[in-house]
């Protein structure tokens, strides 16, 4: 266990139970997780608060990728670098970023990204970037596709209930390296997502039932 996971150890049952309570969070499919090997965890993202929420969701610890101004904020910066938090420029070539990205799955451990790039306004999932399937591709690890719905209507003092729902692990071995190969495989995590945050839409209207079960 290193310094990471012993933060993430510390991290669950504090920031952790604050977050499941200030959002009653419910979970679906979280077996399907990998509890071992190299994994990118690719999610849309609505709100500020998916990261912690995620994480709270989330059985393994997870290395974010976020953007740089986050780590520049005092304080903010520093918490998200003790819960193994890493920074990327928006918008331009970050090579340091894709190396540490290959790095974390290639060590065995469990890269979140938030796969459309930045915060959906619109409050649905958005178009996914490339940057997980080249991960996936590259370094022959798979894609485990999660969706978040409701911290789109999350506010403090509102508190609207906010679901998570796992897919199944997905496998890229095959496709070829390059724009072609990122594009089909981005296009497949993407379905994936849409398709379980569109299951989660229902459970919502349905009472959020706790013996649902996510699509496949």
């Amino acid at each position: 266990m290193n310094r990471t996971d012993v933060i993430w150890a510390l991290g669950r049952p504090t920031i952790g139970t604050v977050v499941k309570l200030a959002t009653r969070l419910r979970v679906y499919g979280a077996e399907r997780v990998p509890r071992s090997g190299g994994l990118v965890v690719a999610c849309n993202h609505f709100s500020w608060i998916d990261p912690p929420v995620l994480g709270a969701a989330c059985p393994r610890t997870l290395y974010y990728m976020a953007k740089v101004e986050a780590h520049r904020v005092p304080g903010l910066g520093q918490l998200m670098r003790a819960f193994g938090a890493f920074p990327v420029r928006r918008g331009e070539s970050d090579r340091d970023a894709v190396r540490t990205m290959r790095r974390i799955v290639a060590e065995g451990n469990a890269l979140g990204l938030f796969a459309e790039g930045t915060r959906q306004r619109s409050g649905v999932p958005g178009t996914v970037q490339p940057g997980a399937a080249m991960v996936a591709i590259t370094e022959g690890v798979p894609v485990l596709p999660v969706a978040i719905h409701g911290s789109q209507h999350w506010k403090p003092g509102t508190f609207a209930p906010v679901s998570v729902a796992w897919g199944e692990p997905q496998s890229f071995v095959g496709l070829p390296r390059g724009g072609k190969g990122y594009k089909e495989a981005s296009a497949e995590i993407e379905r994936a997502i849409h398709a379980l945050w569109g299951w989660l839409v229902d459970v919502h209207r349905l009472g959020r039932p706790h013996d649902a079960t996510p699509p496949r």
